[in-house]
């Protein structure tokens, strides 16, 4: 995408260029009116050439002949690399579409679940619940003051008051799935969800490898404190624009999503 787009502008930066020199040209040297030398240098690069209008000095005929050979071949540039700008973009948006589904799965079997987890653990959870109480009303200017809030919260998550053993298995469960998500290629689409993944499945890891998850040493439980904060404040970013993007392409899906507020301890699937 990124080289399509630069080549796009290089060619139409060059057109226009070309477009500028050949009008300033032709009014100088065949004395043509601008629209007229508009005119000329537009048949000419589209290849129209209805011949009503043609240079009569040697000086001209040149600066046409550059006109042509440039002019020419960059049209044909830009018309190229904006169709394929057009076909790239629509397939973008494909690949993006089966992210989100990849995502709403991930939030459906492991993220909500692993917040609501680790919310109740959060002693500083009430600074930020308001600001993730999502309802239907919410505006684009609402989803963004709630990432502004979490962008400026600290998680303070201490491992020795969570139930390690709860998570251990919750993690266990689901390090087979976890493992067939960091395998999907369309995951790189979204280098902030893969991070959260990297970092769920590194927390996985790290409770997996020890063989007993009771009197740790203090300094294992602050190395394991820092794993659940880097998870929570990542899933709690990812949170937030995944709602985002339900409220508006999947208005159903955001209903439920809503009812089942992993922020809220009030939350309930029944609709009342």
């Amino acid at each position: 995408m990124k080289t399509i787009n630069l080549r796009l502008r290089i060619y139409l930066a060059i057109l226009v260029a070309v477009v500028i020199i050949g009008v300033i040209g032709l009014m100088a040297i065949e004395g043509f009116t601008p629209l007229d030398s508009v005119y000329f240098i537009i048949v000419t690069i589209a290849t129209v050439g209805y011949g009503d209008i043609s240079p009569i000095t040697p000086a001209g005929k040149i600066l046409v002949i550059f006109i042509i050979l440039t002019g020419v071949g960059c049209f044909v540039g830009v018309v190229a690399n904006a169709i394929e700008h057009v076909i790239d973009e629509r397939e973008r948006k494909e690949r993006l579409r089966k992210l989100n589904m990849i995502i709403g799965v991930f939030f459906s079997e492991i993220g909500t679940p692993l917040i609501k987890r680790l919310t109740v653990h959060d002693p500083d959870i009430d600074q930020i619940r308001s600001a993730l109480l999502v309802s239907n009303n919410w505006s684009e200017e609402d989803f963004a003051t709630a990432s502004t809030t979490i962008s400026h919260h600290t998680a303070r998550l201490d491992s020795r008051t969570i139930p390690l053993h709860e998570i251990h298995g919750f993690v266990a469960h689901h390090k087979s799935y976890m493992l067939t998500l960091l395998e999907n290629p369309r995951l790189y689409e979204n280098d902030r969800f893969t991070d959260l993944l990297h970092a769920v499945f590194h927390l996985a890891e790290e409770l997996l490898a020890r063989p007993h998850l009771t009197g740790l040493p203090e300094t294992d439980y602050a190395h394991l404190s820092v794993d659940f904060n880097r998870v929570y404040m990542h899933l709690i970013v990812e949170w937030i624009t995944y709602m985002q993007h339900l409220k508006t392409h999947y208005p159903y899906l955001f209903s439920l999503a809503m009812r089942t507020n992993p922020f809220d301890p009030h939350a309930s699937p029944v609709v009342l």
